[in-house]
């Protein structure tokens, strides 16, 4: 499970700088760079969730909205952090609780390795609403399917 959350997590990273760098040419890109912020932001909160940052309580799942330039820099801090937890972790702590207390309060427990599937399922998500945008301004999606990424060339 820790390699595949590894190489999921490594392929929601390639998947998202291709679709950042389309971001990057829109017209109008407000709301993709909302949903990428939102993305950066997710991985920040659960990451200061499951070190137990104090701070945790204070960030929100959609801000700061980051400026369009300040994305990719974001989006690595982030993910670079994630990578690195789950390197170091061993395998058995992957079944570890996480509690964490909800916006509105409830106490609450996910393990690990469901939350950074949340991640990387959500980031799906949320690809596929950039990808609804950039069609909105006449701009192609870039071909970003995991079969896409694995497949050899002959």
């Amino acid at each position: 499970m820790k390699q595949y959350l590894i190489d999921t997590f490594k392929f929601n990273d390639w998947a998202n700088k291709t679709i950042l760098k389309k971001v990057l040419s829109m017209p109008q890109a407000n709301e993709s760079v909302r949903l990428f912020s939102h993305l950066i932001n997710s991985q920040n909160k659960w990451m200061a969730r499951i070190i137990q940052t104090p701070e945790e309580a204070g960030m929100d799942w959609f801000e700061p909205v980051y400026d369009i330039n300040e994305l990719k820099i974001e989006w690595n801090k982030s993910i670079n952090e994630w990578l690195s937890y789950l390197e170091k972790l061993s395998g058995e702590n992957l079944e570890k609780e996480i509690r964490y207390t909800a916006s509105n309060g409830a106490k609450l427990g996910a393990k690990l390795q469901d939350i950074a599937l949340q991640l990387n399922y959500h980031s799906i998500h949320h690809r596929a609403q950039i990808c609804t945008q950039l069609r909105k301004q006449d701009i192609e999606p870039p071909f970003i399917e995991y079969i896409g990424k694995v497949v050899k060339k002959y």
